[in-house]
């Protein structure tokens, strides 16, 4: 399994064949012999004309690149070329969709259409699974309407990436690298969080929309809000600290990347240093065959032995996390799979009746408990951050005396910290998609 040297076009002849192999299996073993997969429709808001940013279905967009192109919809039937109805209207309202590109239409029975419902009249005289929340599958039978078993084995199947999708989430991540850069120059610059953010933006040439989530872009204490979605218009009078959790898409393919900055030489940049050498290590660490759950509780250990080293508890690591103080200072899971979407699918499920594989007791945000698959693609991202919320329930419930107060209260102001790359799983060493960018770059 290998990056080197390939465009987002390469292999997906054999990607293609793969999603035919996973589907015909799938439906073989659930009684179904075809499947509709529908790529969703425009959603108006209430009382107006506006439409919101079109998500398409993952399903659709897992077969074919095709993200701004709803209403069209993929028919799967064992051993036939699938067949997609192109919804491409006549349309001087709105830029309707591009003629098919040979790449990908070849590999397709391509049907261009200009009525949003015309793939009705697609006579299906076998029992068939439809796919997708559009309004126009809501009179389909619920059974035969995204059916559980069915959707959990297709959930199943896309854990493993194809080189076509690896080779789209490595070029997801170079352009997603590039514009961290942009964006902590801007910082350095002293701008604002809106500023910075707008940076981002230009650098990877996306709008909000083509975004596989929205920018978490923090400065000083806001980076201890874990899901920060403010953008401040005003610059802080003193930037200390810069979070910056940011990704890009490239043919529907996600990559996620958080980085983490201090304004100036202290105590602060060492810790951002330890933590980031305790990250590549646990990067390192993303091997098949290895529990995710695991990694996660080493995690734990690690990042308390850094609060133990900087003075921040006044206990020993291994007592910060038996005691649960740990999850004071890092409250949430370690990474997720990562593909299509960003916490993409099957990272708690074991089989087709999606049998949970549990997390750990006392880790309850975790979103990956499998073991590691060569691959997977997930991300890695260890946190340690000053929550006033948790740190005063510790403070109310819990041993007061485990914490050193003063060295809170003194980097409290600077937020938080966390690192996080995009680690594709393989058969030997893992790699490193997001540090491989920065480094191409």
């Amino acid at each position: 399994m290998t990056i080197e040297q390939q465009t987002t076009t390469d292999h997906y002849a054999e990607h293609v064949a793969y999603c035919q192999d996973s589907w015909e299996s799938a439906l073989a073993a659930e009684g179904f012999e075809a499947a509709v997969i529908h790529a969703g429709s425009q959603i108006i808001s209430f009382l107006d004309d506006y439409h919101y940013p079109f998500r398409p279905n993952p399903h659709f967009v897992h077969w074919l690149p095709l993200t701004h192109h709803h209403d069209s919809v993929l028919f799967v039937q064992a051993g036939q070329k699938p067949k997609l109805v192109y919804y491409q209207p006549d349309d001087y309202w709105y830029l309707p969709p591009a003629d098919p590109e040979a790449w990908w239409a070849d590999h397709f029975e391509v049907i261009t259409v200009q009525d949003p419902l015309a793939w009705q009249n697609i006579h299906m005289s076998v029992r068939t699974a439809y796919i997708g929340d559009a309004p126009c599958l809501a009179g389909v039978e619920g059974e035969v309407r995204n059916p559980e078993r069915l959707v959990n084995r297709i959930h199943l199947a896309r854990s493993a990436k194809t080189e076509y999708e690896i080779a789209c989430i490595a070029a997801s991540a170079r352009t997603a690298a590039a514009a961290h850069l942009a964006a902590e120059a801007a910082f350095r610059q002293g701008c604002s969080e809106y500023e910075i953010h707008m940076r981002y933006l230009q650098a990877c040439g996306l709008v909000d929309h083509q975004l596989p989530y929205g920018n978490i872009v923090a400065l000083n204490d806001h980076g201890a809000v874990l899901h920060y979605q403010d953008h401040d218009l005003a610059a802080p009078r003193s930037s200390r600290s810069f979070l910056i959790d940011a990704g890009a898409t490239h043919q529907g393919y996600c990559s996620d990347i958080t980085r983490t900055y201090a304004c100036a030489d202290g105590e602060f940049t060492d810790m951002i240093a330890a933590m980031d050498e305790m990250q590549l290590g646990l990067c390192d660490d993303m091997r098949a065959g290895r529990d995710y759950r695991d990694l996660h509780i080493q995690a734990h250990h690690r990042i308390a032995s850094i609060l133990e080293n900087f003075g921040i508890i006044n206990t020993s690591a291994e007592s910060a996390v038996q005691q649960g103080l740990s999850s004071v200072f890092f409250p949430h899971g370690l990474g997720h799979f990562l593909g299509i979407q960003t916490h993409d699918v099957a990272g708690l499920f074991a089989d087709a009746d999606g049998t949970p594989i549990p997390r750990p007791e006392g880790h309850p945000f975790l979103r990956l408990t499998r073991v590691l698959e060569a691959g997977n693609v997930l991300t890695v991202e260890p946190g340690l951050y000053f929550i006033p919320s948790l740190l005063e329930k510790w403070r109310r419930d819990s041993d007061t005396g485990a914490i050193n107060w003063d060295k809170v209260e003194s980097l409290a102001p600077f937020g938080g910290i966390r690192i996080e790359d995009d680690v594709l799983v393989t058969d030997g060493a893992p790699v490193n998609l997001s540090r491989r960018a920065f480094a191409e770059i």
